[in-house]
């Protein structure tokens, strides 16, 4: 065979994708999990056999499935025999609870409901059984299976939606997103074309399967045909011992990854924290560029970012080639058939990766413009090269006595003062200015005390505009993130201090 890594992106549906290249490299180690591995022709022969056993309990192709496990052998198991039989799934990332899951199961009628049982200390079987779920059935060391003499044909096509993802859900219901096998396949090809790995290289996946980078990240390895590192639960610097005894040589997941791992090269600067370690790639949240310089200059090792989100899995990607001044200060250029446009500001996308929609059409309906571009919410420009710079969300964007505030470019600045580990900048309301900035710091390790003073002091140095300074300092011990890629959770902080008046200290 000559299939090549471009060739096999044109892969149909992702039952394809697997198929043709297990026949081409069956023996080799796809997932490598504690002292568990799983080539490529073993997730054929298994997913086609859970297939077979989820036949018999009454699953079809169109059936719904959710699922809410972690990040397990027995998870990519589980979705591909989904796939093999054409069900739409619908993942549920596992730290997600009544409020959450209930909302999940009653948008997507979900007809079979796969739960890991006591997990972490929680009981998800008791917790579905609370919510009313039909269909339950516990899917962590074992799973049901038959034989694959009774499926139906695979599915040929790519284009129906068989994917039902959701969107975080911050202050209201999450959304439905409604993806096909098609739009996961151009996702990950995004960020397998820009990374260009080798069969050499072993990957990581410190995320939950569950999130939307699931796919994005095994649609790579499929397509290169290397391995990557599955971690139930991720902490470091437990997670060390995985990595090293693994060999990773691509690692990542968001920028608070990177300052994790940053973070542990510290402790021993002479000594490589991954000695087989070469490159740090992710995305989910904005890159100071500050980060960028530490991580090249401390860790030794290359970090290319790029930009995706649940709608749309991977939409541009930094490549390892790229200059420093690019992979620093963007995130990357989209592949072929990614259209950008910018409309006042705002990022707009339409292509191939891009979501049909949402399970409700009035949301729907008002994601995308007339054009049929998705309207993403962020703000950015294009280089003359044809990278990608997002300067902030239109929702981060302070009005303060009527001129506009960047929240991203403070929060750049403030990555750089070295008493400074992290920093969120919101808007607070405020009846003389409209607004006000505040900015919620989270102390580095050792670090003194911070003041409002120094940090206004800092940054007129750095050259910041007078109108833009801080008005409010906030610090914390720790800012708050969510589960998946540790993405700070700003309408927390936004709840948290919209009563407040403090200036400071």
């Amino acid at each position: 065979m000559n299939e090549t890594p471009r060739s096999l992106s044109s892969s149909r549906t992702l039952w394809d994708l697997l198929d043709r290249r297990a026949r081409l490299t069956p023996d080799r180690p796809l997932f490598l999990q504690d002292d568990r591995t799983l080539t490529f022709g073993a997730l054929r022969a298994r997913a086609e056999r859970v297939a077979a056993g989820l036949y018999d309990m009454g699953v079809r192709p169109g059936t719904v499935v959710a699922w809410q496990l972690p990040t397990r052998l027995e998870t990519a198991v589980l979705s591909f025999a989904l796939a093999r039989l054409g069900a739409v799934q619908t993942p549920v990332i596992p730290f997600y609870r009544d409020r959450e899951v209930g909302f999940a199961l009653r948008e997507s009628k979900a007809e079979f409901f796969a739960v890991p049982g006591l997990w972490r200390g929680f009981d998800h079987t008791e917790m579905a059984r609370r919510l009313g779920a039909k269909g339950v059935f516990e899917a962590y060391d074992d799973l049901p299976e038959g034989d694959p003499s009774v499926l139906p044909p695979a599915p040929t096509e790519g284009t129906s939606v068989r994917w039902i993802y959701w969107t975080s859900g911050t202050t209201s219901d999450p959304k439905g997103v409604l993806h096909t096998d098609r739009s996961l396949i151009a996702g990950g090809s995004c960020l397998a074309h820009a990374l260009r790995p080798t069969p050499t290289d072993v990957g990581s996946i410190a995320f939950p399967y569950a999130h939307i980078g699931g796919p994005d990240y095994t649609v790579m390895l499929l397509l290169y045909g290397f391995p990557a590192v599955m971690f139930e639960q991720f902490a470091l610097p437990d997670a060390l011992e995985g990595y090293r005894g693994h060999g990773v040589t691509m690692a990542g997941g968001s920028t608070a990854f990177y300052s994790m791992f940053l973070a542990e090269q510290r402790k021993q600067p002479d000594r490589k924290v991954i000695p087989t370690l070469r490159l740090l790639a992710g995305g989910g949240a904005p890159k100071p560029p500050e980060l960028y310089y530490a991580v090249i200059r401390e860790m030794g090792v290359r970090l290319t970012h790029g930009y995706g989100m649940t709608e749309v899995p991977m939409i541009t990607m930094g490549s390892p080639d790229d200059t420093t001044e690019n992979l620093a200060t963007t995130e990357g250029r989209p592949p072929d058939g990614m259209e950008i446009r910018i409309v006042d500001g705002e990022v707009r996308l339409r292509g191939e990766a891009v979501c049909r929609g949402y399970l409700d059409p009035a949301q729907t309906a008002e994601a995308f413009d007339g054009d049929g571009f998705l309207r993403t919410g962020d703000l950015g420009h294009l280089t003359d090269s044809g990278h990608l710079v997002l300067t902030g969300r239109l929702k981060d964007v302070i009005i303060r006595k009527g001129e506009n505030v960047s929240a991203k470019e403070i929060e750049n600045l403030l990555h750089a003062h070295p008493a400074v580990g992290d920093v969120a900048v919101i808007g607070l309301p405020d009846a003389e200015r409209g607004e006000r900035v505040c900015a919620v710091v989270e102390r580095a390790p050792g670090a003194g005390e911070l003041t409002l003073a120094a940090v206004t002091s800092y940054l007129r140095e750095e050259g910041l505009s007078v109108h833009k300074l801080p008005e409010q300092l906030e610090v914390v011990d720790a800012l708050p993130r969510n589960e998946t890629l540790r993405k700070v959770l700003k309408y927390k902080l936004r709840e948290r201090y919209s009563g407040s008046a403090t200036r400071g200290r």
